[in-house]
């Protein structure tokens, strides 16, 4: 089930640039409230809770309910103004939704059993192509992340999308192929087996050998 977080916001009596910057100079940030076929309601919203919210990560991808004068408006955040030197939040669009309404979102990738993986008991790498997918859903039905089971797969093994259990009704945006989504990759250096690392630093200790050998050799010649 989503998760729907509530938010607490003030009216605002105007529109327009000079009546933002008035909310602004107030402390508080200016946005609006649209989509579903009704009038656009401005509002204000605390910044400190805003931030708390943009800090999750995942603001983007969840519903919220915010309260203005008493009445409660299930919304979706569609975009965000940050002002270009402190990137502090500026003005923030919600968009209203009706049950048949349908968006792409952004859902983060998580994994799970790695220590069921043979490919990384081996010394593989998970070599992870999507950190997010993006899916179609009813904002109602937006999962807080997917799942990828990694039991099984060995180095050169790759997760598909197809592989990912998506809730009822949700589907990738990509509908055209079957994407990859991680890879178990093998190590960037392979450590060398014991004995081949000691005749390794043997070998060493023998150059060193010798040129200290002909080091002497030019001494005593020198000498001579």
């Amino acid at each position: 089930m989503v998760d729907i977080r509530p938010l607490v916001a003030e009216s605002r009596d105007r529109a327009g640039k000079g009546a933002a910057r008035a909310t602004r100079r107030a402390g508080r940030v200016p946005a609006v409230i649209y989509g579903n076929k009704l009038d656009p309601v401005m509002i204000s919203m605390n910044p400190i809770e805003l931030v708390k919210e943009l800090r999750t990560g995942l603001f983007f991808s969840r519903v919220f309910e915010i309260e203005v004068d008493g009445k409660t408006e299930r919304v979706l955040p569609r975009d965000v103004q940050f002002h270009p030197v402190t990137d502090n939040a500026m003005h923030v669009d919600f968009m209203r939704f009706s049950k048949k309404t349908k968006f792409a979102v952004e859902v983060t990738v998580d994994f799970i059993n790695e220590e069921e993986a043979p490919g990384l008991k081996r010394g593989g790498v998970l070599n992870v192509v999507r950190h997010a997918v993006e899916l179609l859903c009813s904002p109602d039905n937006i999962p807080e992340s997917i799942v990828g089971d990694l039991t099984g797969m060995d180095i050169g093994d790759s997760l598909h999308i197809s592989q990912f259990t998506l809730p009822e009704g949700v589907a990738p945006t990509i509908t055209d192929r079957d994407f990859t989504v991680a890879t178990i990759a093998a190590p960037s250096v392979e450590e060398l087996p014991e004995d081949e690392e000691d005749e390794a630093i043997e070998g060493e200790e023998g150059e060193e050998g010798a040129e200290g050998e002909g080091e002497e050799g030019a001494e005593e010649a020198s000498e001579d």
